[in-house]
């Protein structure tokens, strides 16, 4: 069976050139927990709107784009500024071993959760023993 690193890669696939997108973005901590029919991910997007986080999938390629919001308006002086504002930007290869179709996400507390279930003929199985006499 393979692991979860072996079903969900970060960054573009080996060849592909990374995607480049307008103004500040950053990279989100992930998490990724493998269960025993799914993949978890667990998605750090401190400063999102949940109605304006964007999931993906396309051609095995899952993206996360979520816009934050500028803390203060625009013209603000700062005596001294260390919170960068800007999009957060994130994809990741899936293996043919995640049921697309099933994958759902929800968000709370600044954490975006994301269900990768795993196609059947993927999740551990239970082989009976037929005992004789």
């Amino acid at each position: 069976m393979k692991t979860s690193q072996s079903t969900v890669q970060s960054g573009p696939a080996a060849g592909q050139a990374e995607r480049t997108r307008s103004g500040q973005t950053y990279r989100p901590n992930v998490d990724i927990l493998e269960q025993p029919e799914e993949l978890v991910m667990l998605v750090d997007l401190p400063g999102c709107q949940g109605d304006q986080i964007d999931v993906r999938f396309e051609d095995g390629e899952l993206t996360i784009h979520a816009p934050v919001a500028p803390r203060q308006p625009a013209g603000t002086r700062y005596w001294l500024r260390e919170y960068g504002v800007g999009d957060f930007y994130r994809t990741f290869r899936v293996s043919e071993q995640i049921d697309s179709q099933r994958m759902h996400a929800s968000y709370a507390q600044g954490v975006l959760t994301l269900h990768l279930p795993k196609v059947q003929s993927a999740q551990p199985r239970k082989i009976p023993v037929a005992v004789g006499g």
